[in-house]
């Protein structure tokens, strides 16, 4: 049975809601998903609803299954020599896992945000300008417009104005996550995946992070791999935690951040959260 995260039971204002109301909620429905390289199972029979418009966090120990799980759900798995995906990855209901069509289409659909900040060695400009001309945005004014309007949304408009033609690798760390960012968000995806953005970033970078990570949820659905437990708790609205049983990453519990945290329902999962287990 799909684990679809739903809403604090102990909070009357908002009550949890009923099955159809959840189905419709869930942009992204993992059923049995499971994934190997090689012939070794990474991740096994994932069951996972998440809830649009909102942050989850998926948190657990390295080795069972995050990244694996997030690669999936937008097919960059296809990528992988040796990698096989089964079950299945619906999307507003539709499975991507089964389509035969345009991946590049998923992708700008189900944007990825990956932990080192991967900018491209163009002008800050450029890296705005080729994805939207490659989706075909033709007129050019139209392009600086969304340009823009993607570096207001990530807050990075402000500093780079000035310096639009400037080689993006010239920015600060923090700058270029937010770059990259922006450069999913002006292909005016539905969902972006983020895969331990701020790993890479000092404190101050990574507060600004989390902070647009906040901001944008609501208008897009986000789903953030990390190993910081107290991030998580801060940004997130949903929690999937993923452990490593029988030799392949499973979820183990998944249900609002609050309860997660809070009233923990199984045993690994409380240790876990109140770091007596590793």
């Amino acid at each position: 049975m799909t684990r679809t995260l739903t809403q604090d039971a102990d909070l009357p204002s908002q009550p949890a809601p009923d099955t159809d109301t959840a189905r419709r909620e869930t942009i992204i429905d993992t059923r049995d998903l499971t994934v190997s390289y090689r012939g070794r199972t990474a991740l096994a029979g994932v069951d996972l609803g998440v809830r649009r418009g909102r942050i989850t966090a998926v948190i657990g120990p390295s080795g069972c299954g995050k990244s694996s799980f997030l690669a999936s759900l937008n097919r960059l798995t296809d990528l992988t020599p040796g990698c096989r995906v089964t079950g299945r990855v619906l999307l507003d209901g539709r499975d991507a896992l089964a389509e035969t069509g345009d991946l590049i289409a998923l992708r700008r659909r189900v944007g990825m945000i990956f932990q080192q900040p991967n900018p491209f060695p163009l002008s800050i400009a450029r890296n705005l300008d080729l994805p939207l001309k490659e989706l075909g945005v033709h007129a050019s004014n139209e392009r600086r417009d969304r340009a823009e309007q993607a570096l207001r949304r990530v807050g990075l408009w402000d500093e780079v104005r000035d310096r639009l033609q400037s080689p993006a690798l010239s920015l600060s760390g923090g700058q270029q996550q937010r770059l990259c960012l922006a450069r999913a968000v002006a292909l005016e995806p539905e969902v972006l995946l983020m895969d331990e953005p701020c790993s890479a970033l000092d404190p101050i970078a990574s507060a600004t992070v989390e902070e647009l990570i906040q901001d944008l949820s609501g208008r897009y659905t986000l789903v953030v791999v990390t190993h910081n437990l107290a991030q998580a708790r801060r940004i997130a609205d949903d929690t999937a935690v993923f452990w490593q049983r029988d030799g392949a990453g499973r979820v183990i519990e998944a249900g609002t951040t609050r309860q997660v945290f809070e009233t923990p329902r199984d045993e690994q999962t409380a240790a876990y959260v109140e770091g007596r287990c590793c």
